[in-house]
């Protein structure tokens, strides 16, 4: 069938160069249009007099013909090698990071721009790319519903400008809000009776007026701006300490040059925040609130503005992962209890990590409320990946007075052939959210997000453009509109125009409106819901070996009380009535339908706010009852597998080998709280402090919800996860294995086990007192008299299944076993030796589950064990990654000695190195090259300790293992010469892939000396 169908997904294809390069033609057409304009350009610009600078006799030469075939070769190499080690963002196959095909005309609007190189940071160096920044900022203004006519009376006039990407928007929206939160501070300060100035003291320059200069406090009160309390400074509203210029102009005719060298030295940009908090009594700092999961800029603005980083406060999402509500309400209602000031709350319009929209609307009604109450703060939404998502929003919406209505789901619609993909509305809250950004006091957006433009390109908005004069070091002018130059506002010097050009571009020929980039955001959320449809169905509870869970929960899951049967029923209905149907399909079943009952309801009640889907894994055991897996470390590890296979980790690999690229995100306790702990439980995990690790797909092309394009990625998407379980459960597997032990002591002789993290028949931390047939244990002696500094090894001959051997032990059965000792250097020293085993000195599990949290940060943990004449210390394994240290024979002071009993020869201790704490010396290094000279763990080292009795059973459980100890018994040890030290086997992942990362640096070279290489 063709494509003549759809009006909407035709324009759409025209935007791109296309995932195959169908489009390519005209691509090349105008970068040739383009090319020819820059050479009529250059010759253009000639004068009488002027000749060619690069003749022909020049361009024949030898040496001009040999650089230039280099650089010929060199373009070819590189641009080949770009072409077959470039991520495919341009591929709809690509869904991991926010990347992917770059429009046409933005791209063509960047590179010709670039070819002139103009720079946005004076009009001198940019006439026509600053007119560009300058109409990208009405374009954004508009698109947002805030005002670009400055004729229009009591209504503020928008601006924006153009930032090389949203962290440095984020960064000059804190700089304003900091800036404006002083501002009245150091206008008190310029009206005060006397100040210092230039050494002497004075009337501040605006005193001649204090007695008589009227304003509105927060809560509409009008009262002299002298009689002002410090809290009612810090909460003017916005609006209110922007005007107070143009207020002394127009009561007292004070020009606004006036005012601003009136504050010069009064201002925060002066003096700095902590003066004028002296100087004002400022106890308490003043907040900043957003969600947890904020982007990471925002405390990094916090600290290279001088806020501090703590000055963020956190605010925990919910189960959707957005702000909660109720716990901002309870934040600001403490801060206006305690008068602590409020700089700024933050709503995340489109998270990065999981897609969710903050309740915006919410948030301003919040503020109004607070205001009348005397607290104020400015209001930002960081909309970097959500902003462009605006534009699918009817633009009479903004015209309405009160919030927007949502129409019902059309029950028609338009044409449509194989590429047939119908529109898709937002969530209805999210809506509101959207349309709620006119009310904002800023914006943050990122075009080189969803504008689908080339980066750098981000950009800042104002509701009120006075709001730029607070950041920057130049007056501020009563005629709005005025302003031709750019690059005096904000954080950046230079930067490039191309980036303004291209957004521009872009913009106007896409259009920032429903028929343009919202056509197109609008297909692209269907193809996102198509996918959330596929992670919220895919498996089911009964016949699959693992479970993938989608972190929006389902429409039946929101409903109280919880009913896991109508959730199965509502996945059945999902397979059964969309994954199977193609995009007309599900259209054409709607029609005649009630909303309540059409599947585009369904699918809108699926997956996120915006565009990204989050999810994760669980597997089961394949043994008899099929349990399903309980180690949230083991679940994390299916989910780094499967992001190993479906994303590029290291040089070595082929990006053209991936038919399905994803990544991934950790979900902290810290960061999500409760929301990570349903998220857990959905997955059948136990509540535990370890970060869940969670895949996400980030949908931005509108290309493939048709032609079972997604079903074939989907189902790649299974068999990776379904080879990812089998190698868990390889992993995880228990039973016989060949086992390794240090062998310590000669009275009597001792087992320190070499564990491995990584793999379940090894992940025990296990201390053994064995015998040894008389003969073996004869060559044993001498051999570990005759060289102590080399460690003696027993490994079993024969696969045995450990755990089942300790456990017997333990329960007093004789149990035996045969072993091969060797040295380290030497090789086998006796094979076939039988082992009988004596007791259980300890025999603790080291799944994820049984570690602590933090490695220990007062000392380093040991068992301690022996014979009574002899003592050793094996190092007690609490956290991963570690390393094993083991000492045979060490030397106790006679009072320590003194002090240890029978009680200990049969349960062993616990010993802690109280000069040497863990937590500092975490991670240790991964190989025993690495270590350093100083490293604590060497013959001879003589160490203060503490020894507590373990009153623990040899087999118990972490977490806790050094909780409720009693009284310690203190002394010296000194290290023998009998010390093992393993960085390796105990982190070594068998089935990790090993990074090649020289392969295309060599790559580089190679050009690099063709183009070195002289004739």
């Amino acid at each position: 069938m063709s494509d003549q169908g759809d009006l909407t997904h035709q324009a759409i294809s025209s935007y791109f160069i296309g995932p195959q390069a169908e489009n390519m033609k005209f691509f090349k057409d105008n970068i040739s249009t383009i090319l020819r304009e820059l050479e009529d350009a250059r010759k253009k610009y000639k004068f009488k007099g002027d000749q060619n600078f690069i003749t022909s006799s020049i361009q024949g030469s030898e040496e001009f013909q040999r650089i230039t075939r280099n650089f010929a070769h060199a373009v070819k190499k590189a641009a080949k090698l770009m072409g077959s080690h470039s991520i495919p963002f341009w591929n709809p196959r690509y869904q991991a990071h926010m990347c992917t095909d770059l429009s046409m005309p933005a791209l063509l609007g960047y590179f010709m721009t670039m070819v002139y190189n103009p720079n946005n940071v004076a009009l001198e160096a940019s006439p026509l790319t600053t007119v560009a920044e300058m109409e990208v900022g009405e374009q954004m203004c508009h698109l947002f519903g805030y005002n670009i006519d400055p004729s229009r009376k009591g209504v503020p006039t928008g601006w924006g400008h153009v930032t090389c990407g949203g962290t440095v928007a984020n960064l000059e929206a804190i700089w304003v809000a900091r800036n404006l939160k002083f501002y009245p501070l150091a206008l008190r300060k310029a009206m005060s009776e006397a100040v210092v100035m230039n050494g002497k003291e004075r009337k501040g320059p605006l005193n001649f007026v204090a007695d008589r200069f009227m304003v509105t406090t927060c809560q509409g009160e009008r009262k002299l701006f002298k009689d002002l309390s410090t809290w009612e400074l810090l909460n003017l509203r916005p609006k209110t300490v922007l005007g107070l210029p143009q207020e002394l102009h127009e009561q007292f005719g004070i020009s606004p040059k006036f005012v601003e060298s009136a504050l010069q030295n009064f201002n925060i940009q002066s003096t700095g925040k902590d003066a004028l908090e002296r100087e004002f009594e400022i106890k308490q700092p003043i907040k900043y609130f957003l969600s947890n999961t904020r982007h990471y800029s925002w405390p990094k603005g916090g600290a290279i503005t001088g806020l501090g980083s703590d000055t963020f406060e956190g605010i925990e999402v919910d189960d959707a992962a957005r702000i909660n509500l109720h716990v901002l309400q309870e934040r600001l209602q403490r801060c206006l209890d305690e008068g602590q000031a409020v700089y700024s709350v933050v709503a995340i319009i489109g998270s990065t990590e999981e897609g969710a929209v903050d309740r915006l609307s919410a948030i301003l009604a919040m503020r109004q409320r607070f205001q009348s109450k005397g607290l104020s703060f400015l209001v930002h939404a960081d909309a970097a990946w959500g902003g462009y998502f605006a534009t699918m929003l009817p633009r009479n919406l903004y015209d309405m007075p009160r919030g927007p209505t949502v129409s019902n789901p059309e029950d028609s619609f338009d044409g449509g052939a194989e590429g047939f993909v119908p529109d898709l509305s937002l969530k209805l809250e999210t809506q509101e959210d959207l349309l709620a950004l006119k009310y904002a006091d800023s914006i943050t957006v990122d075009p080189h997000k969803a504008g689908y433009i080339p980066y750098p390109g981000g950009s800042l908005v104002y509701r009120d453009g006075r709001m730029r004069y607070l950041v920057t070091w130049t007056a501020p002018v009563l005629s709005q509109g005025s302003e031709t130059g750019m690059g005096i506002y904000g954080v950046e010097g230079s930067k490039p125009g191309a980036a303004a050009m291209s957004t521009w571009l872009s913009n106007k020929c896409i259009g920032l409106n429903p028929q343009g980039y919202g056509a197109l955001l609008s297909e692209v959320s269907f193809t996102c819901t198509r996918l959330s449809a596929h992670w919220a169905a895919m498996t089911t509870k009964d016949d699959d070996y693992f479970m993938c869970v989608p972190f929006h929960k389902l429409p039946s899951e929101w409903k109280d009380p919880f009913d896991e049967h109508a959730i199965e029923e509502e996945k059945e209905r999902i397979r059964r009535e969309i994954l199977p149907k193609s995009n007309r399909d599900i259209v054409e079943s709607d029609v005649g339908k009630p909303a309540e009952e059409k599947l585009m309801t369904l699918l809108r009640g699926l997956g996120s706010d915006l565009n990204i889907n989050a999810f994760a894994l669980n597997w089961r055991y394949d043994d008899k009852d099929r349990t399903w897996n309980t180690d949230i470390e083991e679940a994390n590890y299916l989910t780094r597998h499967v992001v190993e296979r479906l994303s590029i980790c290291s040089p070595d690999q082929d990006p053209t080998k991936i038919p399905f690229y994803l990544t991934s995100t950790e979900f902290t306790n810290e960061l999500y709280g409760k929301c990570a702990k349903e998220f857990k439980r959905r997955l059948g995990l136990p509540q535990c402090d370890r970060p869940l690790f969670v895949l996400r797909n980030v949908v931005m092309s509108p290309f493939p919800t048709d032609n079972d394009f997604i079903s074939t990625m989907v189902d790649y998407f299974r068999s990776v996860v379904e080879d990812g379980v089998r190698l868990c459960r390889k992993r995880n597997a228990r039973g016989p294995a060949i086992h390794r032990f240090v062998m310590q002591g000669t009275d009597e002789i001792f087992l320190a086990y070499q564990p491995s993290l990584h793999l379940g028949k090894h992940r025990q931390q296990i201390i053994l007192a064995v015998e040894l047939e008389d003969n073996a244990k004869s060559d044993y002696i001498e051999i570990r008299e005759s060289n102590p500094e080399d460690p003696l090894f027993l490994k079993s001959s024969a696969e045995i299944d450990l755990q089942q051997v300790v456990g017997e032990c333990e329960r007093g059965k004789p149990v035996s076993f045969k072993g091969t000792i060797y040295t380290q250097h030497g090789g086998p020293v006796r094979t076939s030796t039988p082992v009988t085993l004596k007791r259980v000195i300890k025999s603790r599990p080291l799944n994820s589950a049984n570690r602590e949290t933090e490695y220990p940060d007062d000392y380093m943990p040991f068992y301690l064990y022996g014979s009574g004449k002899q003592w050793h210390i094996s190092h007690m394994l609490l956290q991963a990654p570690n390393a094993t240290f083991s000492a045979g024979n060490v030397k106790l002071d006679d009072k320590l000695a003194s002090s240890l009993n029978q009680r200990h020869v049969e349960k062993g201790a616990i010993l802690t190195l109280t000069e040497v704490p863990e937590a500092s010396m975490q991670p240790f290094p991964t190989s025993k090259s690495e270590l350093p000279a100083c490293f604590f763990f060497q013959p001879g080292k003589k160490y203060k300790v503490k020894v507590w009795d373990d009153l623990k059973p040899a087999s118990a459980a972490g977490p806790g293992l050094l909780e409720g100890l009693g009284e310690p018994v203190e002394g010296t040890i000194t290290l023998s010469k009998e010390i093992h030290i393993d960085l390796e086997w105990i982190n070594k992942d068998p089935f990790e892939h090993e990074d090649r990362v020289g392969k295309w640096r060599e790559e580089f070279s190679q050009i690099g000396k063709k183009l070195e290489k002289r004739a």
